[in-house]
């Protein structure tokens, strides 16, 4: 079963998909990988953050890996690169 979420882009992410948010379809039932994967297929330029960046789901930190996510619709996923700065 597929779900929509909003996807909300960060800093780097958002200047390397020149987005702040879009509403995706994907599979209710992924993996924090999987969906990483998909954002990447759909924004090949996001490839440079893969071992940096950190998702959030319903505003919960979620590694990038193989545990599962049951996402819902309407969830907020957030992509959040690595901060710089002092």
């Amino acid at each position: 079963m597929n779900t929509e979420v909003s996807v909300l882009y960060f800093a780097k992410s958002a200047e390397l998909t020149g987005l702040k948010a879009e509403n995706l379809t994907v599979p209710s039932n992924i993996s924090s990988l999987q969906l990483w994967q998909h954002l990447e297929t759909r924004h090949p330029r996001l490839s440079v953050l893969r071992d940096q960046v950190v998702l959030a789901v319903r505003q919960e930190y979620v590694p990038l890996g193989e545990q599962p996510l049951t996402l819902r619709d309407r969830d907020e996923v957030a992509v959040i690169p690595p901060l710089s700065g002092g």
